[in-house]
Parts: C-alpha cells; structure tokens; sequence
C-alpha cells in the first residue's frame, strides 16, 4: 500500500470517531447546501409543503399522514443522492465523459422513479377527497 493511501485511511479513520453531534451538524450542512444549490429541492420541498396543507385541510387520518410523510422522503432522499452522485462524478471527471453522463442519468432515473410513484400515491390521497370537494361545488 502506497503511503499516501495509508495516510488517506488514517485520516478516514480518524473522521468514524468523531462526536455524534460533529456528524449530525455536518450532515446538517448538507441539507443546508441542498436547500441552498439544488432547484429541484427547492421545488420538492415545495410540493412537500402543499401536500401538508392539502392533507391538513382534509383532515386525513394518521395512516394517510404516514404514507405521504414517506412517500415525500423518498422524494428528498433520492434527490438528495442524486445531487451527490452528480457531485461526485464532476469532481472525479469534471471533462464530459459518456461514462460519467450515463452514471448521472441513471442516478436522476432514480429520482424520476421516486417521482412517479409519489405521484401514484398523490392521486390515490388526494383524488377522492378533491373529487368530493370539485362535485359538490
């Protein structure tokens, strides 16, 4: 092993000791830089907040809660890894590389999939109640 490599696990080891309360403020800082740098975030966060409201206004019940609670972390969590994938793979090869771009496109899929399943589970939620709310008016 190369010392540059040993030195390199050294300093990884050291980091896996670090307080809890270290690893929660730096992940912190992740989201913070998410909200910050990430439009798609941003505007999930938004729908994330438009569904609280909808469902507070219908008064769902908890299981309704749960699932929409869920459903809106897969959302974030899997944008949140598709922005550090895409991150990494700049750092790594910040010129165009059609390896690097398939890398990419495969961790947004991963969103989009996300993304449309919490739309299934929106209009299954959503469309009864709404549908009441529309014909009666």
């Amino acid at each position: 092993m190369k010392e540059s490599e040993t030195e390199e696990i050294n300093k990884l080891e050291q980091n896996s000791h670090q307080p809890f309360l270290t690893s929660v403020l730096n992940a912190w800082k992740g989201v913070i830089a998410m909200v910050r740098d990430e439009r798609n975030f941003r505007i999930e966060i938004a729908g994330a907040v438009i569904s609280f409201a909808l469902a507070g206004f219908f008064n769902f019940p908890l299981w309704k809660w749960t699932t929409i609670i869920l459903t809106i972390s897969l959302v974030l969590t899997a944008e949140a890894i598709n922005s550090a994938v895409e991150s990494l793979v700049d750092l790594i090869h910040p010129e165009t590389h059609p390896l690097a771009g398939r890398v990419k496109d495969m961790a947004a899929g991963a969103v989009l999939i996300a993304f449309l399943i919490s739309v299934i589970i929106g209009v299954l939620l959503y469309g009864p109640p709404l549908y009441q709310l529309l014909s009666t008016h």
